[in-house]
């Protein structure tokens, strides 16, 4: 198996036979921005790569993190013509491995078993993209935060004394992105849950110290954990 891919299904494992690159991105780098015409599928070795898109009126908006082992592709197969629907931008030195959109394809028409896995990684995709909108559209401001604590936490959590630590630092500009509001606004909810001691600092990371509250202030779901996550 590639160093550093270790998050693949057993099917899955098989993209990493295809014909492919590896290609090396810098912070800032773009893998490849909406609009564009589809070249290919993304396996990371390492780094995070976010996902997003840039709004009619200018502002950013984070949709997820994607890390060591996952793909990115945000791609429809099989269509032609097709384009890229969000922006995928690396948060860090990152190294991938970038499977042409031809030879994926010609890879799923022979192998119907990759196929099935295929299609069911990118049905959960969108799944997990839809409820990140859902939670932005219906929950207002407090909806957006709060979700997305609760994902980053199923995402990057570990256990730290009395919480759960999200162990990715996130400046509260980035954190703002992901919740489609201002920085000026995220300073002061995150203010307010600090004073409840609902969530924490640490080393410039967050903790979450009361997860069921920030779940019952915005009537939670309870979807499965594969679904609420942000990466």
């Amino acid at each position: 198996m590639e160093s550093g891919i270790d998050k693949l299904t057993p099917e899955l494992e098989k993209l990493l036979t295809i014909s492919h690159q590896v290609k090396e991105y810098q912070k800032g780098d773009y893998l490849f921005r909406e609009g564009e015409a589809v070249k290919g599928l993304y396996i990371l070795r390492s780094g995070k790569v976010q996902i997003g898109k840039v709004t009619p009126d200018g502002r950013e908006l984070a949709l997820k993190i994607c890390g060591t082992g996952q793909m990115v592709g945000e791609i429809t197969v099989f269509a032609e013509g097709a384009t890229y629907l969000l922006d995928a931008r690396a948060l860090t030195k990152t190294s991938c491995l970038k499977i042409p959109v031809e030879e994926l394809e010609q890879s799923l028409e022979k192998d119907p078993s990759l196929a099935m896995a295929f299609m069911k990684w990118m049905g959960i995709d969108q799944q997990k993209t839809q409820t990140r909108f859902r939670d932005l559209m219906l929950h207002g401001k407090k909806g957006a935060l709060y979700s997305t604590l609760i994902r980053l936490g199923n995402s990057y959590g570990v256990e730290a004394e009395g919480g759960l630590l999200i162990d990715v630092v996130l400046t509260n500009q980035e954190l703002a992105n992901f919740c489609g509001m201002s920085r000026e606004m995220v300073n002061r909810m995150l203010s307010d849950l600090r004073k409840q001691g609902t969530v924490g600092m640490k080393d410039g990371k967050i903790v979450l110290y009361n997860i069921p509250k920030l779940k019952f202030d915005i009537n939670c779901e309870e979807c499965p954990i594969y679904l609420c996550k942000i990466d």
